[in-house]
């Protein structure tokens, strides 16, 4: 994979580069704080093209419009954000492709970054149709690949584009990559995964291929819930993945497998309706509905940072219950400042998915963990041995 270090003569040409806005966007038409960090991500590639005195062309989605301009869903907000991040003028396209576009292309000089409209309100974009790859291709001169979060798409502004233009990692898919690799070739052991969220099915691919690997895999949320009823508690209303309970069963009695020793259980509202319910050692029904699991206990909490405290290498997916409200952020914010506190120099940490992110943020631990990954889905695909389109494409 040819990183954008390697180009040579970047002066005056147009540099195509894929990133990753697909950010929330608030009730002020602003970027919402907690998804701001992918658009500073993108920051080091930016400014080393800058330096070389390229013309910038950032291309990105934003939600799903399915072909069809939805104004909700323009990225004049993102644009916005990432001229305040530069203190510099951002020009905007009101198009992706097409003759406007192209003249707005050619009126760009060195040093300049334009920022195309929303790639997804072109259909070829998620059909990697070849007409519009070739529309994106006459943009630039160079195309860069800077969007991890979107790796594991084979679309046109992803894969197809490579196909016609001179194609680059930049330095933010350079360091995923390398972070991540680092992990599934030589973790340094004990390697210690702490997985959580809401969906077994897309967490499930990660954990087998990450049993053989790792010392011990934490489970928590949906996750937990999930192996619990399994193996035979009841779990009231808690979420559950009731189409893999048998393959859920397997995973709980695997050895390596740590499920929590007590809950937090209570209602969706939170505030006083909860209490402290340990989890007896022989399944039994431990709780009938409404009522929910909504976070791991203190016991669970103070058990798992020995683990933690021994760990070498962490990986973290996924919260641990219902972290926006409070009081369930307890167990998650208790894990994000443990293994923040455990990385740099002692440990190598890597944190992925946005909500978990998002606690991280909250726990204002983030400048602690060695990498933080821009991406949910494609770290998921990375680390359960999926070849990524977008990365195979700049093999």
């Amino acid at each position: 994979m040819k990183s954008i270090r390697q180009a040579k003569n970047l002066e005056g040409k147009r540099v195509l580069v894929r990133v990753d806005f697909n950010v929330r966007v608030n009730k002020n038409g602003e970027v919402d704080s907690n998804e701001a960090f992918k658009i500073e991500a993108v920051l080091p590639t930016i400014k080393f093209l800058l330096t070389k005195k390229a013309k910038i062309i950032l291309m990105s989605h934003l939600g799903r419009p399915k072909g069809e301009i939805t104004p909700e869903l323009k990225l004049g907000a993102a644009a916005d954000h990432l001229s305040k991040l530069l203190k510099k003028l951002v020009k905007k396209t009101s198009g992706v492709v097409g003759s406007a576009v192209e003249k707005e292309v050619a009126k760009l000089k060195e040093g300049e970054i334009l920022v195309l409209e929303n790639v997804r309100f072109e259909k070829g974009e998620e059909e990697n149709d070849k007409k519009f790859t070739k529309d994106l291709a006459k943009l630039g001169d160079i195309f860069v690949n800077d969007a991890f979060g979107v790796c594991h798409r084979e679309a046109a502004s992803v894969s197809g584009i490579t196909k016609l233009l001179p194609s680059y990692a930049g330095l933010l898919l350079e360091a995923e990559v390398s972070a991540l690799e680092k992990i599934m070739m030589k973790p340094k052991k004990p390697l210690l995964v702490i997985m959580g969220g809401l969906k077994f099915e897309t967490k499930l691919p990660v954990i087998e291929k990450l049993l053989p690997k790792a010392d011990k895999i934490l489970l928590g949320g949906g996750l937990a819930s999930t192996c619990l009823k399994a193996i035979g508690y009841g779990v009231g209303d808690s979420i559950v993945d009731n189409g893999y309970l048998p393959l859920a069963k397997k995973i709980a009695k695997n050895k390596k497998i740590v499920l929590p020793l007590d809950l937090i259980v209570g209602t969706k509202e939170g505030g006083c309706n909860f209490h402290h319910l340990p989890v007896p050692t022989k399944p039994c029904n431990l709780f009938d509905a409404p009522l929910a699991i909504y976070d791991i206990g203190p016991e669970t909490i103070q058990t798992w940072s020995k683990l933690v405290k021994k760990a070498n290498t962490l990986i973290w997916n996924g919260p641990l219950g219902h972290f926006e409200q409070p009081p369930y952020n307890h167990g998650t914010i208790s894990m994000a400042r443990l293994i923040a506190a455990r990385s740099k120099c002692r440990a190598f940490g890597v944190v992925g998915g946005g909500e978990t992110i998002a606690a991280l943020r909250q726990s204002k631990m983030a400048e602690y963990i060695d990498h933080i990954s821009t991406g949910g889905g494609a770290m998921l695909e990375f680390l359960a041995g999926k070849k990524l389109p977008g990365i195979e494409a700049l093999r």
